[in-house]
């Protein structure tokens, strides 16, 4: 698995399974989930509340590890390497988009997205780059407030141009939808799709929102902790 790269791959995953033990029983998150995921493809892991959609996408960018299967993640078999080694290779590399924003508070827009590039120690123009990734999401004349002076909306964008202004290869978003309203979610969702298709990355995204999954290349859709379709 380890050149997977060169043959397009980005991502893969090969019996994949996730086991908890919580006193004297087991509970199977996950059971055998393979999968591969080529270069600038959109796909949505959609399923049920409870499915395994979140726990799969924590192992596929390597938060996690699997209690066993492997999972190749930009040409490197994460079974061999520690957690440092792991987000050395996220650096740079992978982009995240929660649910939940996960901006900094006391950090203004500008900032949030000006640490980012620090993060990756990218120093050259930093105030320039994190102007212009706001200035994608539409957010340029907003740079200057705090994340609590900002609507749901504006804070995913600001989340967005935070994930994208590293440039990654490969970009995870987890229910980037699901704390929006109906507008302000469409708005959310062909930004996403632009933006991914401007730099030219992978998208892997978890969602229950069935318009956002029908945009993906790819649907893999979880029922039980197994990959049904």
């Amino acid at each position: 698995m380890g050149n997977s790269n060169a043959a397009g791959l980005v991502l893969q995953a090969s019996n994949v399974s996730k086991r908890v033990n919580l006193g004297d029983q087991t509970i199977h998150i996950l059971t055998d989930v393979s999968l591969s995921i080529e270069a600038q493809q959109s796909v949505a892991i959609v399923g049920s509340s409870g499915s395994g959609k979140t726990t799969l996408l924590g192992l596929l960018a390597g938060l996690d590890s699997p209690s066993s299967g492997a999972i190749d993640l930009l040409g490197s078999s994460l079974e061999s390497l520690d957690e440092d080694e792991r987000a050395a290779l996220r650096n740079g590399k992978v982009g995240f988009v929660f649910q939940s924003f996960h901006l900094l508070p006391n950090l203004t827009a500008l900032e949030n997205v000006q640490l980012a590039l620090e993060v990756v120690h990218r120093s050259e123009n930093i105030t320039e780059r994190a102007l212009s990734a706001l200035d994608k999401v539409g957010l340029s004349e907003r740079g200057n407030h705090l994340p609590s002076q900002l609507s749901g909306g504006e804070q995913q964008r600001v989340a967005l141009a935070r994930a994208i202004v590293i440039g990654p290869s490969l970009l995870f978003a987890d229910e980037p939808t699901g704390n929006l309203d109906h507008g302000t979610r469409d708005q959310v969702c062909d930004l996403l799709f632009s933006l991914c298709n401007e730099i030219g990355c992978t998208l892997v995204l978890v969602t229950h929102d069935s318009d956002l999954a029908s945009r993906c290349d790819r649907i893999f859709r979880l029922d039980g902790g197994r990959l049904v379709s």
